[in-house]
């Protein structure tokens, strides 16, 4: 028995929770490179500032995800190092040919990720729940982008039909990257499809598929607001 006051050993930080908190953070750290990037594809100077204010809002996200992974317990730079390839990967493989496509990509791509984790905040406990809500707060991507790609497509229609396809490719490699994840870190597919520890609901597949189906509904909505058909 342990003496008074002597509560045993401390028990270490929630593993679903590190690893969700992870691929966000890492998922910012590189929302911000990519945003920096695709600056220099914006064709005026207001343009390049404003995708370099919305690097700066992904750069301050990061830096919370990782203050409160330290607080925690948890080490920021393990919690994100098995996110580094998968989510690397899909960047290379949706790298933004263009100033179009990096909107798109900014708009659809993002959003679907931020739906996504929105989905799982709601199995988590308020103070991370509270965190994750915190962190996916619109930095101006969404009226920025709807504006801009709106425009292109008055001026020249043409260009509707390869940002459609874009998107649509989006789409498919956002889920293919999302089961890559879930298949190699068996906590986090725990929380997303059965919840883990005594105090998380968890969800059942019944309700994985009508996340599903949410989340396609919302990423159609977001193609409709561009002008663009899903």
């Amino acid at each position: 028995m342990n003496a008074a006051g002597d509560r045993g050993p401390q028990a270490g930080p929630d593993e679903a929770v590190v690893d969700l908190l992870g691929v966000m953070a890492c998922g910012e750290l590189l929302a911000f490179e990519r945003l920096a990037h695709d600056a220099a594809l914006a064709p005026t100077i207001e343009d390049k500032a404003e995708l370099a204010r919305m690097a700066v809002a992904e750069f301050t996200h990061f830096t919370t995800l990782r203050e409160h992974l330290v607080k925690i317990g948890a080490d920021p730079a393990a919690a994100m190092a098995p996110f580094v390839e998968p989510l690397g990967d899909f960047h290379r493989r949706t790298a933004a040919s263009n100033w179009l496509e990096g909107l798109v990509k900014a708009f659809v791509g993002d959003g679907l990720a931020a739906d996504f984790y929105r989905e799982i905040s709601g199995y988590l406990d308020p103070a991370t729940a509270g965190l994750v809500q915190e962190v996916l707060a619109d930095s101006g991507h969404s009226a920025f982008a709807v504006e801009h790609v709106r425009a292109a497509i008055d001026a020249d229609p043409r260009v509707a039909g390869p940002l459609a396809l874009w998107g649509r490719r989006l789409m498919g490699e956002a889920l293919t990257q999302a089961q890559r994840v879930a298949g190699e870190r068996e906590a986090l597919a725990a929380l997303i499809v059965g919840g883990s520890g005594p105090d998380r609901p968890g969800i059942d597949l019944n309700e994985i598929g009508a996340m599903l189906g949410r989340l396609t509904a919302a990423h159609s909505e977001r193609m409709a607001a561009l002008g663009l058909e899903a």
